[in-house]
């Protein structure tokens, strides 16, 4: 029974850092619980993305008849709006309390944050899959290597940043990728271990991308992109006033509660872990539109290039 007198803020920090090892998908996103989401209309941030500029050329040793150009600086920004409330509430009676359970957080807590993990991972992958593309790109089944190579220039010449590029791709891209003579399997790279989902999901390189596989996305699609190209916030929420055990946490960018309360008209202990969550897609200004630029969507189904 040592379990109950563990600090609320200790179990609640143990969450979190066992919701980041589960996280595969929101791992590769953009996510902040930073946004202050207090007193927001509608729960909704803006964030801000900052203005880019074009650099002049004054005609050297000229007469200085003509004046320099003076741009106008314009950031653009791109709404996040919390609206889902993922949770897992588990109930231990006295008796699995006194007799069945002998590591709360393996037999309990670890469950409950893998499936708010799940949960968390799956909302991601629909806003992937759901996201309006400005570049779809059909996949070479025989060489996805070609496919991937375009994909890049597509990244390339909307002057998308090349650190941090993910591939990220379901299950029938990732067996025709180690398949490929052209690949690099994460297994020859001679990465460190880590105990993570992602790591175990990260199979290799390819292109300059990070290649990572998920069963949760469409078998046959691929999606290229960097971190910023989807948004996901996080909010704990607050901790009841009539729960005497519990405690939020907020790290890396994730954020989550939990609570434990006992329920004496059933004699029963109520453990609970949730958060709010909220996506984007970060859409950049194209010339008098907004479109997503940042990340590239391929599949083995589509016959011809779109854009």
């Amino acid at each position: 029974m040592a379990n109950a007198f563990l600090k609320a803020e200790t179990i609640a920090a143990t969450s979190l850092g066992l919701l980041e090892r589960e996280l595969i998908l929101a791992s590769l996103v953009w996510n902040n619980a930073g946004f202050d989401f207090t007193g927001a209309k509608a729960d909704t941030v803006t964030v801000r993305v900052p203005a880019q500029l074009t650099a002049r050329e004054y005609e050297w040793r000229n007469d200085r008849k003509a004046d320099i150009v003076l741009d106008e600086l314009a950031e653009d920004s791109i709404n996040v709006q919390l609206n889902k409330d993922i949770y897992s509430a588990v109930a231990v009676t006295d008796e699995e309390l006194s007799l069945d359970i002998k590591d709360f957080g393996t037999q309990v807590l670890a469950p409950q944050v893998n499936a708010v993990a799940k949960a968390l991972d799956a909302g991601v992958a629909t806003l992937i899959e759901g996201a309006p593309y400005a570049n779809t790109l059909p996949l070479d089944a025989k060489d996805p290597y070609t496919s991937v190579v375009k994909a890049r220039t597509t990244l390339n010449k909307s002057f998308v940043p090349k650190a941090d590029r993910v591939l990220l791709v379901g299950s029938d891209v990732e067996e025709k990728l180690l398949l490929s003579d052209r690949f690099i399997r994460a297994d020859s790279t001679g990465e460190a271990d880590a105990a993570s989902a992602l790591h175990e999901a990260t199979i290799g390189k390819v292109a300059g991308f990070r290649v990572v596989s998920s069963e949760v996305i469409n078998p046959a699609s691929a999606y290229a992109f960097v971190p910023s190209a989807f948004v996901l916030a996080t909010r704990a929420p607050a901790i009841p006033s009539g729960v005497t055990f519990g405690a939020s946490q907020s790290y890396n960018g994730l954020s989550m509660r939990w609570i434990r309360d006992y329920d004496a008209a059933k004699l029963r202990d109520r453990s609970i872990v949730n958060l709010y969550a909220g996506f984007n897609a970060m859409l950049d200004k194209v010339g008098n539109a907004k479109k997503l630029v940042r990340a590239v969507k391929l599949n083995m189904s589509d016959p011809t290039p779109t854009s």
